[in-house]
């Protein structure tokens, strides 16, 4: 009997630990698929910077910073079983991680799109480096070790009937790792002494406006622009240089408002001419304005000459 009882005790105790290490595996693969949505809606912000309002990006991204917040709440407050108290300490960190990177971004968000926007956008970069250090602390530690507790009670990992393990992904790309990348996302021109290929700043670099057209029209002196909804300007970009340019940014302006509108044109090979199509982020009262469209200039690039241009229009 002593025997018969101490048998049972065993196979409940194994059966309770099994079942813990289950529910914080399912916990902890929830937590990550949020934290995975909140890299969304942060890097689908930062991307849409450049065609929506400063407040608008400003907005998301303290609600992705408030949803990071939440996730550390959570995950401190799980049980914890024995055999993942080190994953548990790891995840921990990586969710501090991105909680620490988001609140300084949401911080340095609105200098970063505005006049003096170099040393924000340099902050802003220098919390990627945080981001990735998360996704090495949760896929190269705690994921692992959650992988092998369950392997340890005789738990399947992954496929149709084992138990989930998301593997996350924070940062989702390693360009966000350059200063120059996340200026271009932003629609804001960063110098870097460097030209977007990487090559040093020598040599002969420069882009020029070669025309803006709306409505599939070329914009004129005089031409009658719909302001509402936000009107989009199509503009032409040559690379008169002898290097490939990346990260080009186009932007439009209607001078006498604060209304604006930037796109980036990911890269132009030597010779070639592209267009980017610029939407303003906002509508414009009705009236008579001069609209300036412009391609900032790259690193390395002295005759800005034809790097912009101004057309009186009329919105109504």
């Amino acid at each position: 009997m002593i025997v018969v009882i101490a048998v049972a005790v065993n196979s409940c105790e194994g059966s309770a630990n099994k079942s813990a290490l289950q529910n914080y595996a399912d916990n902890v693969n929830t937590l990550i698929g949020q934290s995975d949505a909140t890299s969304r809606a942060l890097f689908g912000a930062l991307a849409k910077a450049g065609s929506t309002s400063p407040n608008t990006t400003g907005q998301s991204i303290a609600q992705a910073s408030a949803s990071a917040e939440s996730q550390l709440r959570k995950a401190k407050a799980l049980s914890v079983p024995g055999a993942v108290q080190g994953a548990q300490r790891h995840l921990v960190q990586a969710l501090q991680e991105r909680v620490d990177g988001l609140t300084i971004i949401a911080n340095q968000i609105q200098p970063a799109l505005g006049a003096g926007h170099q040393q924000a956008v340099q902050e802003i970069t220098a919390q990627m480096a945080r981001f990735l250090a998360s996704d090495v602390e949760y896929k190269l530690y705690a994921a692992p070790q959650i992988a092998s507790a369950l392997h340890g009670v005789g738990l399947t990992v992954g496929g149709a009937n084992g138990t989930p393990i998301n593997p996350g992904q924070f940062l989702p790309s390693i360009n966000w790792l350059k200063t120059s990348f996340v200026g271009a996302q932003l629609g804001v021109s960063v110098s870097s002494g460097r030209s977007g290929s990487g090559q040093h700043v020598t040599g002969l670099h420069g882009d020029a406006l070669t025309g803006i057209t709306y409505n599939g029209s070329t914009l004129t002196t005089g031409t009658t622009v719909t302001a509402s909804p936000p009107p989009t300007f199509v503009l032409s970009v040559n690379n008169g240089g002898n290097y490939t340019e990346n990260n080009v940014v186009c932007k439009v302006v209607v001078n006498g408002t604060s209304i604006s509108g930037t796109t980036v044109i990911p890269s132009i090979p030597k010779g070639a001419t592209k267009t980017c199509s610029v939407t303003l982020r906002g509508s414009p009262p009705a009236g008579n304005y001069n609209l300036k469209a412009m391609v900032e200039p790259v690193p390395g690039e002295k005759n800005l000459s034809n790097n912009s241009q101004a057309v009186a229009v009329a919105f109504h």
